[in-house]
């Protein structure tokens, strides 16, 4: 290990690892050189790039809101297994960067120099990747999109799979819920689209506050939101959502209006053996339903349990 050590020190590659909570627990001396950071210190992600930014170096980011930026890379940020993609520093290096993250939400970050690559290959790798990037988040909110929502369940259950087939005995695989505004066509047309969006933005952040860096949150369409909670038992993903409720019960989106307030109903089914992405949105669904149907503004979990 102490060898291993040495060489990622010695090494020109940038090699960093985040723990769950997104705190850097590991930066070799290329890493730290080209993020400012110092020997011995253990920033949170989002600490790191809030300073640089401001500080205009490291990572560069052209976007006029920061904070909604981070908040929605924030919102993707380690839910896939791996992920690799471009980056530019100020001092003009263009980075190739992988992201390597483990069911337990620790990530390892390698990045290598390829500013050598030629101009106009370059700018087109760019424009994929930021065609990729529109496709995977909601306009709206900054957060996940149903396209990315419904690859990561269909993850989750893959991974789920896997395991049967190769006789392994893991936790649970996980839940998912499907979370509703209460009345929002009521909010649209009583108070117009534009508190409505408001309505659906503060939603997504508020949430999000709550979703842990393992979990998905994605709009799916209108005030349909599907959080995926993988290895979390039913009684726990209802503690989460819980959390959630009252968060949401205690806001105000709308500053000139203290008085307003909303809430949401959640539907939440566990995955079981077998089964495919539609049948267990279905029976989220079907519990999102009862839930309405007993007043709103409350969770309802699903009981139906299947053989096979």
């Amino acid at each position: 290990m102490l060898q291993a050590v040495r060489l990622m020190e010695a090494a020109d590659v940038c090699v960093a690892l985040y723990d769950d909570q997104d705190r850097l627990r590991y930066a070799n001396r290329a890493f730290r050189a080209a993020w400012f950071i110092e020997e011995g210190e253990h920033p949170l992600w989002s600490e790191l790039m809030r300073r640089n930014f401001h500080a205009r170096r490291g990572t560069v980011i052209k976007v006029e809101n920061f904070e909604a930026w981070l908040a929605s890379t924030i919102s993707r940020r380690g839910k896939a297994g791996f992920r690799a993609f471009e980056t530019d520093l100020h001092d003009g290096r263009w980075l190739w960067m992988t992201e390597t993250t483990q069911d337990d939400g620790w990530m390892l970050c390698v990045a290598s120099d390829i500013t050598s690559i030629r101009p106009d290959e370059r700018a087109l790798w760019q424009d994929r990747d930021d065609a990729i990037k529109a496709s995977h988040t909601d306009e709206l909110t900054g957060i996940p999109s149903r396209r990315f929502v419904m690859a990561k369940l269909n993850d989750l259950l893959a991974m789920r799979d896997e395991g049967n087939v190769n006789g392994l005995h893991w936790g649970p695989v996980g839940c998912i819920a499907v979370l509703d505004i209460d009345n929002f066509k009521y909010i649209n047309d009583r108070f117009g689209h534009s508190v409505g969006d408001a309505v659906l933005k503060d939603f997504a952040a508020t949430l999000q506050s709550y979703v842990r860096k393992t979990d998905v949150l994605g709009r799916v369409g209108g005030e349909e939101f599907v959080l995926i909670l993988p290895n979390t038992t039913a009684e726990n993903a209802e503690v989460i959502v819980g959390r959630m409720l009252e968060a949401v019960r205690l806001s105000r989106p709308l500053p000139d209006q203290v008085s307003f307030r909303y809430t949401f109903s959640a539907g939440i089914a566990c995955a079981e053996r077998n089964e495919k992405a539609d049948d267990l949105y279905r029976r989220a669904d079907l519990a999102l339903y009862a839930a309405k149907m007993r007043g709103r503004n409350q969770i309802s979990l699903d009981t139906a349990a299947r053989v096979g």
